[in-house]
């Protein structure tokens, strides 16, 4: 195990999905906590992890200079836990206010859990007060079954179709008189007076929709259940990475030539194509001003990756991070990610903030890890069920990337295939 892993104690894990229920029941208790799950996907060296109680912690508002989490940080030698909004104080993004009866995430908050648990394949690793003591209450209770719950009430949406295609109609006349080339238009989805299970609606989206960066995240009365297929950015000593997602194809395949086919379609979809190196160039461009003068690559171009519900086109791309560069810079240099704001950066930000009805919130924005030696990895927060338990807000926002070739209808359609798997959950399907 790693070195920072000393200080717990190492134990058998026998059976992952057992033992993952166990824990998402044992965190019950807990007012803030953040599972992260990659869902037993391929290419992740991590089951699951989670963090658990407070023993520090750090939260920004929009008047506060991201320097201040560089000063939170240097203390080190511990582990982080935390989000980053879309309108991160300082990170570039727009500032489209959010409805106070709606907010439901600040800007940015971290903590220093007082348990830790990961789940790294036949290894159970606990640091916190008795882990043994943890590891044999876990071992010996019994998950009862969750309740199944659902919505009573439809979701309703911020914007007809009609309202729709008439914006990407207008947006499609800036993209045309040259203000940009690309831009990640989003829609949102909502419900009032909502009440659900978070525990039980995250089993099930799992499950229905099995993604690498999953998680379950409680604020308080916040909740965020994410089915997020996109890594934001991953750090490996000096080594960022990238893994913008910009291409998607409904999945229908049955067959192993069927599955091929529809592989083979989004690959060689030109419009998915140029959505997708538009990104790519926009992300090393936004690496190259924080990394060593020519170490930022592309790994991957176009990859395809399929998913239960769908086929991704993902793009990895990297770069060896100056030494003198905080968190800050990297954070100013990188976020929000391109995949969720498209390009140039700038004017399609405030394009967002115009044209969008609602502010994101922690919607594309990002959750993670901050490990004790710096090295960290973040999501991009799609996929996911924005929840106030105080309230029974909860919302869910879907989008697209929109260029010149984009053709309205399909795009309605998209968004409508992006948000299927929740709204499935949310049916009390799946």
């Amino acid at each position: 195990m790693d070195n920072e892993l000393t200080a717990g104690v190492d134990f058998p894990l026998y059976d992952t999905v057992l033992v993952k229920a166990k824990v998402l029941n044992w965190l019950k208790q807990f007012n803030t906590f953040c599972f992260l799950d990659s869902c037993s996907m391929p290419g992740q060296d991590i089951e699951f992890l989670a963090g658990a109680g407070i023993r520090n912690a750090l939260q920004l508002t929009a008047s506060d200079p991201l320097t201040v989490f560089d000063r939170f940080l240097k203390d080190g030698g511990r582990w982080l836990f935390g989000h980053w909004n879309y309108e991160l104080p300082g990170g570039g993004s727009g500032q489209k206010e959010q409805d106070p009866g709606k907010r439901l995430f600040p800007e940015a908050f971290f903590f220093e859990p007082e348990w830790l648990i990961i789940a790294r394949k036949d290894r159970l690793w606990i640091q916190g007060p008795r882990p043994e003591q943890l590891y044999a209450a876990l071992m010996n209770t019994e998950v009862p079954d969750p309740e199944r719950t659902q919505l009573q009430q439809p979701v309703r949406s911020e914007v007809s179709r009609e309202e729709y295609l008439e914006t990407i109609r207008r947006l499609q006349e800036h993209l045309h008189r040259g203000d940009c080339y690309e831009i990640n238009y989003c829609i949102g989805f909502f419900a009032e007076a909502a009440a659900i299970d978070p525990f039980d609606v995250y089993r099930r989206l799992s499950r229905y929709s099995p993604n690498p960066f999953s998680g379950l995240y409680r604020l308080k009365d916040q909740w965020l259940i994410c089915a997020s297929p996109e890594r934001f950015l991953k750090k490996e000593g000096p080594l960022l990475i990238s893994q913008p997602i910009k291409g998607t194809l409904k999945r229908n395949a049955v067959t192993a030539g069927d599955l091929e086919a529809e592989q083979r379609q989004l690959f060689e979809s030109k419009k998915d194509r140029a959505e997708n190196v538009m990104i790519v160039d926009l992300v090393r461009n936004d690496l190259s001003r924080i990394c060593e003068e020519s170490s930022v690559k592309v790994d991957e171009l176009f990859g395809i990756y399929s998913f239960p519900q769908v086929h991704q086109m993902i793009s990895t791309i990297s770069g060896k991070v100056n030494a003198s560069v905080d968190m800050s810079g990297i954070l100013a240099a990188t976020f929000p990610m391109g995949s969720m704001t498209g390009a140039p950066k700038v004017r399609v930000q405030q394009l967002i903030d115009q044209y969008e009805k609602s502010a994101r919130g922690i919607f594309s924005g990002a959750v993670g890890y901050i490990r004790p030696d710096g090295d960290f990895d973040f999501n991009v927060v799609i996929r996911s069920i924005m929840y106030n338990a105080s309230s029974g807000y909860l919302s869910y926002k879907v989008g697209s990337g929109i260029t010149i070739y984009s053709d309205p209808e399909q795009e309605w359609e998209e968004c409508l295939l992006k948000a299927a798997a929740i709204r499935a959950v949310l049916e009390g399907k799946g």
